[in-house]
This record gives C-alpha cells, sequence and structure tokens, in this order.
C-alpha cells in the first residue's frame, strides 16, 4: 500500500551547527555551500562558523537525537512522507526540560533554519535537513524555513 510505504521510508537527518557572532571573522569556509542562505538571514552577524555536523538514520516513526553544542538536546521525529514532503516533529530541550516543540512539513532535501540560543559570543543557528530515501530532489532549492528560538541575539 502507498500509506504502508510512506511511512516505512528511510530518513537521513542532518544537522547542522553554527556560531554566530559580530566579531568580524567572515564566513567558516566550510560553510561556502550555505554562504547566499547565511548572508540572507535576518541576523545580520559578521562571523558564521560551523561548530558541528551530524547526520543519523532512521525510518519514519523513529526519532533520532542530537547533542548541539552547548548541550542542549534535539529530537527529530521523522513522521511520514506524502509525495515530496516529510512530515516532523521537532523537540528542543535543555536538560530535561523541553524549550521549544513544533510539527512541520518539510520539502525532502529542504533545510529548516532554528536561530538561538546564546552561544559563546553570539548565538547557535541550526539547520535541520530531511532526505528521504528514493525521494526526488527538487529542481530548484527551495528557500529554508527560518524559526528564531531562545533569546534575541546579543547587542
Amino acid at each position: 500500500m502507498a500509506g504502508d510505504k510512506a511511512t516505512s521510508r528511510a530518513v537521513e537527518v542532518h544537522i547542522d551547527s553554527i556560531m554566530a557572532a559580530d566579531t568580524n571573522e567572515g564566513i567558516d569556509t566550510r560553510l561556502a555551500s550555505m554562504t547566499p542562505r547565511l548572508a540572507a538571514l535576518p541576523f545580520g552577524y559578521s562571523t558564521y562558523r560551523l561548530v558541528s555536523r551530524q547526520h543519523k538514520k532512521t525510518m519514519c516513526g523513529r526519532m533520532v537525537a542530537f547533542t548541539l553544542p552547548g548541550g542542549r538536546i534535539l529530537h527529530v521525529s521523522p513522521r511520514r512522507i506524502d509525495r515530496d514532503m516529510i512530515a516532523m516533529e521537532l523537540v528542543l530541550f535543555a536538560g530535561e526540560r523541553p524549550e521549544m516543540s513544533t510539527e512541520l512539513k518539510l520539502p525532502n532535501h529542504a533545510s529548516l533554519i532554528l536561530g538561538g540560543p546564546r552561544y559563546e559570543q553570539g548565538m547557535l543557528i541550526v539547520f535541520v535537513r530531511a532526505d528521504a530515501a528514493d525521494g526526488p530532489a527538487p529542481s530548484i532549492a527551495p528557500n529554508p524555513a527560518t524559526a528564531v528560538l531562545g533569546t534575541p541575539p546579543l547587542q
């Protein structure tokens, strides 16, 4: 059945954690492919440095956990895949306390950008990308969705 296939497909979740600050150090060369997206963000920082890059494979219906810089935990639970959209739940924890919970649909191979919380001299920006197995790549790179979490950027 098509519904069974949609809920049993493999999904690879990618998490890029980036420190954004006003230290005039430019953009980390490891983020070259993300430069246009970073420049378009409303945060206006002068420095973007890749802090960690993680990826894990899972199946729809199974949660994967990522430890973010600064000790927060991000749970990502792909729920189902409908055509080129991946329905998922994200929960961000500080210790055992959930700080944010959201359900969303993200186009296959697209990124969601989470801004905040404070980290080092600035803030942590987290790119969440989900890639469903056997799914077609979009012909035009979609604009990433942006959500700002936690405290406002340092002044």
